[in-house]
């Protein structure tokens, strides 16, 4: 067991099919809300998806971020250089390659506003204003590092602090700064109570119909509160996002039991990599079908583009491996600082 309770996962070790439910959800979560948002701004309307998109904004980001604190115990103490190149450099890599490819591809457009010389500003701008889609990854290494410099000081009042700055809603422009504000609470909760997350995902499969029963309370609190306009009101924002990053958790349990749904746990396994190639099938889908006209259902499209871009991006990662162009999703060699481990795997925690 490690020090916050949780059992003492290695890097090599099986994965653990609940959390890749609960990833696979969230992602999916997150392609949706942009999908949505994007067609719905596209086609100045509103669709049936957004009911959908508005009632998952509580706790779609917090499920993330506490996931991607749940193992951190394993591996906080390791020597800076290997921690390091795991934490930061591993994330740095694909924000500034990805970031790169989706700035070529909107760039002519940033030129015809503003200019060639502008377009040069807006991507060095990039590597402090997290570019498009791309500020998860940007952010986790933030996270990774202050947990990791926090280590000594006591766990209590950094959560207050955390807490504390989540309900006080920062909003500085600065994405950096206001999402951290924003998200951190969540992230350093997944690492300091991981052994509650766990029994929680345990308690769910012991006991289904009463793991049910709780997920229907929380749905009638949430959508009532989302729908009251009340869901961002201090204090209820952080246990709302807490609630449903619960409720994710044992949804994902209650999957895993029954083995319904693979096709989440398969993106919860694939979740960064359909997070960084999203965007491009998404927004190709979201252009066709608003051009053509075939369909004039905003619901039905912001649907259709929320599958093309889930589906669209692991087509695209199996199209890189099949050209030999595994460093769009895997880090070379010459970019590791300490040794490469035996099978390295894109995830956001380990």
């Amino acid at each position: 067991m490690t020090l916050n309770g949780t059992s003492a996962v290695t890097e090599h070790s099986t994965r653990i099919d609940w959390v890749d439910y609960a990833k696979g959800i969230c992602i999916v979560m997150v392609v949706m809300m942009h999908s949505v948002l994007g067609v719905e701004k596209a086609a100045g309307d509103t669709g049936f998806m957004h009911a959908f998109v508005m009632f998952a904004q509580p706790f779609r980001m917090p499920d993330f971020f506490l996931i991607s604190g749940l193992f951190l115990a394993v591996v906080i103490d390791r020597d800076w250089r290997t921690y390091l190149d795991r934490k930061v450099v591993h994330f740095a890599y694909f924000y500034v390659l990805w970031m790169t490819i989706q700035f070529g591809f909107k760039a002519p457009g940033f030129a015809a506003e503003s200019g060639w010389r502008h377009v040069g500003f807006l991507y060095l701008e990039s590597f402090v204003e997290p570019f498009g889609t791309l500020w998860f990854i940007y952010l986790l290494p933030v996270f990774f590092v202050v947990t990791k410099l926090s280590r000594r000081a006591p766990p209590l009042a950094i959560w207050l602090v955390a807490a504390a700055l989540e309900m006080a809603h920062v909003m500085t422009g600065w994405t950096v700064i206001d999402e951290f504000c924003a998200r951190f609470v969540y992230f350093y909760s997944g690492y300091l109570f991981a052994s509650y997350v766990f029994a929680l995902a345990d308690r769910s499969r012991e006991k289904p119909a009463l793991a049910l029963i709780g997920l229907a309370l929380w749905a009638l609190v949430n959508g009532g509160l989302v729908m009251s306009g009340s869901s961002h009101w201090p204090l209820v924002s952080l246990a709302l996002g807490f609630a449903g990053a619960g409720a994710i958790i044992v949804m994902g349990a209650l999957l895993a039991r029954m083995q319904w749904l693979n096709f989440l746990r398969y993106c919860g396994e694939h979740s960064i990599v359909i997070y960084l190639a999203f965007f491009l099938p998404m927004a190709v889908t979201r252009t066709l079908l608003l051009k053509t006209g075939l369909i004039t259902d905003i619901g039905t499209i912001s649907l259709i583009v929320t599958v093309a871009g889930v589906a669209g991006a692991v087509v695209i990662w199996r199209l890189a491996l099949a050209l030999r162009a595994d460093f769009l999703f895997e880090r070379p060699a010459a970019f590791w600082i300490a040794p490469k481990k035996a099978a390295p795997a894109l995830q956001p925690a380990e």
